[in-house]
């Protein structure tokens, strides 16, 4: 907790700060009447953070009092676990990041996932497996083994699903979805390739038939669908009112196509009754004047509906690597080297010769330029640590928002799914300079999201 005497006003800031015209926090850049922080108040560790993350290069005397709390509850996992940038700052987590509510994790409530495949990540297996159910929909069994394979086709639906509902237990809590609490009921759809409507549709016809078995209120779709349709005359997008009107809670990502001519919402994130999410950029950022907005697809749709209603964090987004894998052997084999000794980088290189042909051919440079590799690599292959890198994209925007719809379920179980719609949009926040078309209402707000919930019925 913040000693009270070593709290001000906004209206009592330093003298410097006010003469600069700083009105908002350097490091969140809200502007508002919060109680600010002397920065000379806070223990050097805690200062030595906040001072990392404000991208603000003027110096700073005071912080905003909630971006000390943010920091505060998150020092310890940041410092040991976090990636450290170039710049000093820290590779952020989801949660941190959105300032999701800690007293909510999605507990009892169960989320599907719609994909092209999966693997049964020690995120979301231990110390207790909350995989309720897989179903190969390209299979009459099911085919429980293909589940254990990590294919091609398994790295994309294993993201989403960690990213939502992941504990991180690989990186001791910290690179967690927000739903880190909540069950998953994973439909794997196709082998490779394009997912089709008729796959989607499928898949999603399984969870509406299983729904109470595994109390199943929220199903995620990284996915779109083949080209765009009236939702009068789709079977997948009518498909997707059923569900909705059976209390399930359906979250779509709009897809990537932003920077080209029509830019379409197809479905089913084009159906009424879904939550279409677009990207955010935030700029691994906790600074509201850093959001940006990703290359994401927007409407209207062909219906005259305004999609996506929300944005969320679509870049730099935190993800687990898929195990057995080449990409996760290079990626360890970065992260091993990034944190040796200089005298021990080339053995370790001769060592692991024909994982990274770039790594093999600088064997016989000097150290510094072996560094210089290693740093270009690790940026390059937007690796975190040897079991985390970034992604991009949609696909993860969307089980962002699927994780706060949790937390919310969580917080009140009674919320149908209008009610889940209405309170996301109404909390969400819009970024100035951009046009609605393209964010909807603008940005989630998790927290906001979850008062609202708990306030209904209440």
């Amino acid at each position: 907790m913040i000693p009270k005497e070593n709290v001000v006003p906004f209206r009592e800031r330093t003298q410097a700060d006010i003469a600069a015209g700083e009105r908002s926090c350097p490091v969140c850049a809200r502007g508002s009447d919060d109680e600010y922080v002397p920065l000379a108040a806070l223990a050097s560790d805690l200062e030595k953070l906040v001072r990392a993350n404000a991208p603000d290069t003027r110096d700073f005397e005071a912080v905003c009092s909630r971006c000390v709390r943010l920091f505060e509850r998150a020092k310890e996992q940041i410092i040991k676990e976090a990636a450290m940038q170039k710049d000093g700052s820290h590779v952020l987590s989801t949660p941190l990041r959105l300032d999701a509510d800690e007293r909510f994790t999605g507990r009892g409530v169960t989320i599907a996932f719609l994909d092209s495949g999966f693997y049964p990540h020690v995120d979301l297996t231990t110390p207790v497996n909350r995989i309720l159910a897989y179903r190969n929909m390209l299979h009459d069994d099911g085919d429980l083994t293909s589940l254990f394979q990590p294919d091609v086709a398994s790295w994309h639906g294993m993201m989403t699903s960690v990213v939502a509902a992941g504990n991180g237990s690989l990186s001791n809590g910290f690179y967690r979805g927000i739903a880190s609490e909540a069950d998953v009921v994973l439909i794997k759809l196709a082998r490779t390739g394009r997912i089709t409507d008729e796959n989607i549709r499928e898949g999603l016809e399984w969870v509406f038939e299983n729904r109470e078995r595994f109390n199943i209120r929220v199903v995620n779709i990284s996915a779109g669908g083949d080209d765009e349709q009236s939702y009068l005359h789709d079977p997948l997008s009518q498909l997707v009112e059923e569900c909705s009107a059976a209390g399930i809670t359906v979250v779509c990502a709009v897809g990537n196509a932003g920077h080209e001519p029509g830019h379409p919402v197809v479905p089913p994130a084009s159906a009424p009754s879904c939550i279409a999410v677009g990207g955010l950029d935030d700029n691994n950022s906790i600074n509201r004047a850093r959001r940006g907005m990703y290359r994401s697809s927007y409407g209207p749709t062909i219906d005259g509906l305004q999609k996506p209603e929300v944005i969320a964090s679509s870049i730099w987004v935190p993800a687990p690597i898929l195990p057995n894998t080449p990409t996760s052997a290079q990626a360890e084999l970065l992260d091993s080297l990034d944190k040796s000794e200089d005298d021990e980088l080339h053995r370790i290189i001769a060592e692991n010769s024909g994982i990274d042909p770039e790594l093999d051919a600088a064997f016989d440079r000097p150290v510094h330029s072996i560094r210089q590799i290693i740093t270009l690599k690790l940026r390059r292959e937007n690796v975190i640590t040897k079991h985390y890198k970034y992604v991009d994209g949609t696909s993860f925007s969307a089980p962002i928002v699927s994780s706060i719809v949790a937390q919310m379920l969580e917080a009140n179980p009674e919320l149908t799914p209008s009610q889940v719609k209405k309170i996301l949009i109404s909390t969400a926040e819009r970024l100035p300079h951009y046009e609605v078309d393209r964010q909807g209402w603008g940005v989630v707000d998790p927290r906001k999201a979850v008062e609202a919930a708990l306030e209904i019925n209440s």
